[in-house]
């Protein structure tokens, strides 16, 4: 893949160690043992499994950075600039149901602000990436946002909270409105994947509440990098991935679109 700094050549050959043992186990899916960690939240041996293999190879490569784990929490590192935020497995319930539709998501978080991200798709095979002022990639392919720059021409994504989360409500009555007034939604069930479609212009905006860092981060970075402008919803914060909420387009319909959700 060309633009492989040494920094994203550590972090996609982390996802690649990872994507070893999801790979496997997604085709073996019923034989998995699945424990409850919330409602319609799980963890699976192989979202174990993977974070850890991302963890041995992001600390034998940069031992000083610290790491933010969906599943071990934060690891501090003696580098107080640099940190890894990982999601071993965005797209569980996809995953355990047979979809193909998850990713690995690694980031490196620098001064709190969102620096380079990688998020690999192991069944499509789909490698994206991205480090700040260098542009976004999809394995040789440089990525751009879209050009639209009407509403009712454009595709959003989304997610909704499970049912008895809160924000259920509100995020339903979002829909509502910006189904009526777009050329669609929809739900692929994985913020790290909704944020690289913005970046390849599959789809032209993409908004979510109640998120995580390791959600976000590293698809942030390859949607901006890609032209795309990603910030919160409502008070255009720069820094969604540490405010619970994010809304990412190709920056033609950005204020249009915040208006449309907050109605």
């Amino acid at each position: 893949m060309p633009h492989l700094s040494p920094l994203l050549t550590v972090m996609t050959n982390a996802a690649r160690d990872a994507a070893k043992v999801l790979r496997r186990d997604f085709f073996e899916v019923e034989a998995l043992q699945v424990r409850r960690k919330g409602a319609a939240d799980f963890v699976t041996k192989a979202d174990l499994a993977a974070e850890e293999a991302i963890v041995r190879s992001l600390q034998k490569a940069r031992p000083k950075y610290g790491l933010v784990l969906e599943e071990q929490g934060e690891i501090e590192g003696s580098d107080n600039s640099n940190r890894f935020i990982v999601d071993p497995l965005d797209g569980t319930t996809n995953f355990l149901h047979g979809i193909p539709q998850f990713c690995v998501s690694i980031a490196l978080e620098r001064d709190r602000e969102p620096f380079a991200g990688v998020v690999f798709a192991p069944i499509t095979d789909e490698m994206f990436y991205a480090e700040r002022g260098f542009g976004a990639f999809v394995n040789d392919r440089r990525l751009r946002v879209s050009g639209r720059e009407d509403l009712s021409e454009a595709l959003f994504g989304t997610g909704f909270p499970w049912k008895g989360k809160s924000g259920r409500g509100q995020s339903l009555k979002e829909t509502d409105r910006v189904l009526a007034e777009t050329a669609g939604v929809r739900r692929f069930g994985s913020a790290a994947y909704d944020l690289c479609m913005v970046g390849a212009g599959r789809l032209d905006g993409y908004w979510e509440r109640g998120i995580q860092p390791w959600d976000v981060a590293a698809g942030i970075v390859i949607a901006r990098e890609a032209g795309g402008e990603v910030t919160t919803i409502a008070e255009g914060k720069a820094r969604p991935h540490l405010e619970g909420n994010v809304l990412a387009t190709n920056h033609l319909l950005h204020d249009a679109a915040r208006r449309l959700i907050e109605g």
